[in-house]
């Protein structure tokens, strides 16, 4: 039986990122992974998704051409194209995960993996060939699935899922999203501009409910100019497919409402893997759909990890990644950082795109946490304006001392201005850092500092 000092299960972004940080700290090191290499979110989520909002975006920049001077003519809108590209990239990029194994002298073993005990591995390759693996530390990354409810059960053909969703060449005429969480906002913008009659239900009040208010209306007034059908607050969705046509039931106003759609989208949220890789044999404890751990990811078995998705909130790529970072240090005996969730960035892709960290003002407020409040919409940003990129803001929320307690962004480049907030909460920095650096102009990256001038009532500009 081969033995490693790390045994990571699941290539997703967490697995396959712990993996590579585990050989560079001179770890004997082996992979299992039973389908390609990047995990759910290079080949059926935030990768393959990204390319076709990309090619929903160059739609919509279309009508803006003439303006800018260029003269030019929509032949046609071809859906399958776009899905199309976007598998071909997810296999471009799960090839730059294989030259990584590679590279970093990790054993890459092929099928499901399942834990005997807390140091034995039993691989079952495509053909179900067994091979036993020991393994001093393990690393579950697993991922997670679908989560379903009465009334809202995902079977694969008129009612789908994300995962679906991101395969489908061809389009629905209409379709009817449930959930208006990331995957549902996204899904509709692209489907939205290649034709599709889209509507969105969700259960809270707004679009992207996790979000800042003033975030989650403005994404809601985009929606509307583009034609996007919204059903908000309601209560009681189901969704039943018919065979040639799917109705989703709601209940709006007190009313029970019945819609009829080709397909719908079932996006209501996610639930870890542990079922059938051998927790209980192992003793690896769970709690409420999710592996539970400590702040260095060990499990209730120390030499046993777990990160990402199959760890819980946040159900983020980037979060997974860092996870793997902390597990791999840890058990190689040195002394990572804990990761504090609320300076992990929220980041939603659609256009306007939105981003986030640390509070929202509703938090804020339901805490009785003192603040003020700086915003500055990009309408009043040069560059922006030159650009013809106006819609969104900057928002920032600062405490009594200058720390700054969250900051929300709307806008074109919103998920790539974030950073920057990101790191002025990891580092702890006050409004005053912030007031001495010097920010390129014109860009819309000037605004991050403005908004926080904004918050202290010193703004130049606005």
């Amino acid at each position: 039986m081969k033995t490693f000092d790390v045994v990571v299960i699941g290539a997703g972004p967490g697995g396959y990122i712990a993996a590579i940080r585990a050989a560079q700290l001179k770890k004997s090191v082996a992979i299992v992974e039973m389908d390609k290499l990047g995990g759910v979110c290079l080949n059926r989520g935030c990768i393959p998704t990204k390319a076709v909002l990309k090619s929903a975006h160059a739609v919509h920049e279309l009508a803006d051409f003439k303006e800018l001077g260029l003269d030019v003519e929509l032949k046609g809108l071809d859906g399958a194209q776009a899905v199309k590209r976007a598998k071909g990239i997810s296999d471009k990029v799960s090839k730059g995960i294989e030259f990584l194994m590679k590279k970093n002298k990790i054993t890459v073993l092929r099928g499901f993996a399942k834990l005997k005990n807390s140091t034995t591995i039993e691989v079952q390759d495509a053909s179900g060939k067994l091979e036993n693996v020991g393994a001093k530390n393990i690393i579950l990354a697993t991922g997670a699935h679908y989560r379903s409810f009465p009334g809202l059960e995902h079977d694969g053909k008129r009612l789908i899922g994300a995962w679906e969703a991101i395969k489908m060449e061809q389009l629905p005429k209409s379709i009817g999203i449930i959930g208006a969480g990331a995957i549902g906002v996204e899904f509709a913008y692209f489907w939205n501009a290649f034709g599709v009659d889209v509507h969105i239900f969700e259960l809270q009040k707004n679009l992207l409910p996790i979000e800042d208010t003033d975030s989650s209306k403005e994404v809601e007034r985009a929606y509307k100019k583009y034609g996007i059908k919204m059903s908000l607050g309601v209560e009681k969705v189901s969704a039943k497919n018919n065979g040639n046509d799917v109705t989703i039931t709601a209940i709006e106003n007190g009313k029970t409402v019945d819609y009829k759609f080709e397909m719908g989208l079932i996006a209501v949220g996610m639930t870890g893997n542990i079922d059938g890789i051998g927790l209980e044999a192992a003793g690896v404890k769970t709690d409420r759909g999710f592996v539970q751990v400590n702040d260095m990811y060990q499990t209730s078995v120390p030499n046993i990890y777990a990160i990402g998705d199959l760890a819980g909130p946040p159900l983020l790529a980037h979060s997974a990644s860092h996870e793997g970072v902390i597990a791999a240090e840890h058990l190689a005996g040195d002394k990572p950082h804990a990761l504090d969730k609320m300076n992990v960035p929220g980041c939603t892709y659609c256009q306007p795109q939105v981003a986030s960290v640390g509070y929202t003002e509703r938090a804020l407020k339901e805490k009785g946490i003192k603040y003020s409040v700086g915003k500055l919409p990009f309408q009043a940003n040069g560059k922006a304006v030159a650009s013809n990129e106006t819609a969104g803001f900057v928002k920032t929320l600062l405490g009594e001392d200058g720390e700054l307690l969250g900051a929300h962004i709307v806008g074109t480049q919103a998920t790539e201005l974030i950073h920057e907030y990101v790191l002025f909460r990891q580092m702890e920095g006050i409004d005053e850092e912030i007031f001495a650096t010097v920010h390129p102009h014109p860009t819309l990256g000037e605004f991050l500092a403005e908004s926080v001038m904004n918050a202290k009532g010193r703004s130049l500009n606005f």
